[in-house]
């Protein structure tokens, strides 16, 4: 890797970023671990609050922070490259189900709402896992 682009990475608003960027997907995904819990505690309104104002605005900001350190990589990520288009392709999976499987199936006391809360879940944090494996190892670059 070139030196110009080893400062670019390395640098003090670079890693800001990407300490924001693992934040938001810790906010994102951690209380995810807790739904199945609190929800068999009938705590449905607290999961509700929580992936409104907590879950869901971080899984976007964790989109935000991964674009702004694509954009401060000073040519080092191309936006074309197949573990930054898989990564994109994932985010845009859990976004998908976190609104239209996760979020219906919170308030809803139906067994089938319990099955559709734990494949959101399931799929989320597979989502996760596959994200990670995308950031660490960058297939392609």
């Amino acid at each position: 890797m070139p030196t110009v682009i080893i400062a670019a990475v390395d640098s003090t608003g670079y890693r800001i970023m990407s300490l924001l960027h693992v934040v938001a997907a810790v906010a994102a995904f951690g209380p995810l671990f807790l739904y199945p819990g609190l929800r068999k505690a009938g705590e449905t309104k607290t999961i509700a609050k929580t992936h409104m104002q907590m879950t869901f605005p971080a899984l976007v900001l964790l989109w935000v922070f991964g674009m702004g350190l694509a954009g401060m990589s000073d040519g080092a990520f191309e936006m074309s490259e197949t573990w930054l288009t898989l990564a994109m392709a994932v985010w845009a999976v859990m976004v998908a189900v976190s609104w239209f499987l996760i979020k219906p199936a919170i308030t809803d006391t139906s067994e089938s709402a319990n099955a559709k809360l734990s494949a959101g879940i399931g799929i989320t944090h597979l989502g996760l896992v596959i994200g990670l494996v995308l950031m660490i190892w960058k297939p392609g670059h």
